[in-house]
C-alpha cells in the first residue's frame, strides 16, 4: 500500500514552542517538491509526546489540508491508553489521512497478549488502515514477531515499522505474515539493506534534511540495483549516526534549522542541541550535499 522514502516529518515550532503553521505548509512542499513518497505526521520525531490531543487531532489536520492528495498521509496515533489511540485513530481518520502509524504502547510494559489485544481493539474500533511500530528502545517493549504475524491476519493492519535495526527479524516477518502484509524500516542505517531484503519502504529521520537521496535510494534498492542504492547510501551514512548524537528528534530539528527549513522551537523536556555538537551535524549534512 506504502512504499519508498517515507519522512517521519518534525514539527516545526517557534520559539515559545507553539506549532508553525506557516513553515509545516513550506516544509511540506519542500518534501513534495523532492520526490518523498509519503508524509508520516506527528510521530516520535514530530513531538507527539508534547502535543496534547487538540493540537495533535489539528496539526494531522493541517498536514492533509496541505498535501491535498499529492502523496499520502500517515498519522501516528499511537498511544500507552488503547483509548486515547483509538481516539487519535478516529480523529486522523475524520481528517482524510491515509493510515496510522501505531506505536506499543510505552511504559505500561504490557505482555505480548496486551499488546495483540490493543492493536486489535484499535484496528476493530477504526476503519482505516494501521501499521504497527516497534521501537523497544523507546518503549520499553518488544513486539515479538508471533505477535506481529496473529495481527497481520486482521484486514486493516495493513504492516509494521521495526525500528529495531535486526534484519533476521524482518526476514522472518517477511516469511510469516499474511500475504501483503508490508514491512517499514524504522532505522535509517540498515535501511537499505532492509528493503534489499524485500521491505516495502523505510519511515526515516534522515529524510527530513535529504529526502532526494532517501527517495532514490529506495527507488534503487526496490528495483535490486544494490550498487546504486550502496552508493547513495554512501553519502548519508553520516546522517544516519550523527542525527542521534542525542535524543532524536533534537538533532534533526536543529539540522532543519541550520538549513533555513524551520524555526529553532523545541518543546521541553526536550532542548535544542547541545552546542558541542553543531559541528558535527553540520558536517554530515555537508557530506550528505545539502548543507
Amino acid at each position: 500500500m506504502f512504499q519508498g522514502s517515507m519522512v517521519a516529518l518534525v514539527t516545526p515550532m517557534d520559539a515559545s514552542g507553539q506549532v508553525d503553521v506557516k513553515s509545516l505548509s513550506e516544509l511540506i512542499e519542500f518534501h513534495i517538491q523532492a520526490g518523498t513518497d509519503a508524509i508520516v505526521a506527528v510521530g516520535t520525531t514530530g513531538e507527539s509526546a508534547t502535543l496534547n490531543e487538540q493540537e495533535h487531532c489539528q496539526t494531522i489536520r493541517q498536514v492533509v489540508e496541505m498535501v491535498n492528495g499529492r502523496i499520502p498521509v500517515i498519522a501516528g496515533t499511537g498511544s500507552n491508553s488503547t483509548q486515547e489511540a483509538i481516539d487519535l485513530t478516529q480523529c486522523a481518520r475524520d481528517a482524510g489521512a491515509d493510515a496510522c502509524l501505531l506505536v506499543t504502547p510505552y511504559y505500561n510494559k504490557p505482555t505480548q497478549e496486551g499488546l495483540y489485544l490493543h492493536h486489535k481493539a484499535i484496528a476493530e474500533a477504526v476503519d482505516i488502515p494501521q501499521i504497527l511500530y516497534n521501537v523497544p528502545g523507546r518503549t520499553a517493549v518488544d513486539m515479538q514477531t508471533s505477535t506481529v504475524v496473529r495481527l497481520s491476519k486482521i484486514k486493516n493492519i495493513i504492516g509494521v515499522k521495526e525500528a529495531t535495526g535486526d534484519l533476521q527479524r524482518a526476514r522472518e516477518i517477511l516469511a510469516q505474515a499474511a500475504p501483503g502484509f508490508e514491512i517499514y524500516s524504522g532505522d535509517d542505517a540498515t535501511s537499505t539493506e532492509f528493503l534489499l531484503l524485500g521491505g516495502h519502504g523505510v519511515i526515516s529521520v534522515t529524510a527530513n534534511v535529504a529526502p532526494r537521496a532517501m527517495h532514490e535510494m529506495c527507488v534503487a534498492a526496490q528495483s535490486g540495483d544494490a550498487v546504486r542504492a550502496n552508493e547513495i547510501n554512501a553519502t548519508l551514512t553520516a546522517l544516519h549516526r550523527d542525527l542521534f548524537v542525542e535524543a532524536n528528534p533534537i538533532p534533526v530539528k536543529w539540522a532543519c534549522y541550520a538549513m533555513g527549513l524551520i524555526p529553532a522551537g523545541i518543546r521541553l523536556p526536550l532542548t535544542p542541541l547541545s552546542e558541542e555538537y553543531h559541528d558535527t551535524v553540520r558536517l554530515a549534512l555537508k557530506k550528505a550535499g545539502v548543507l
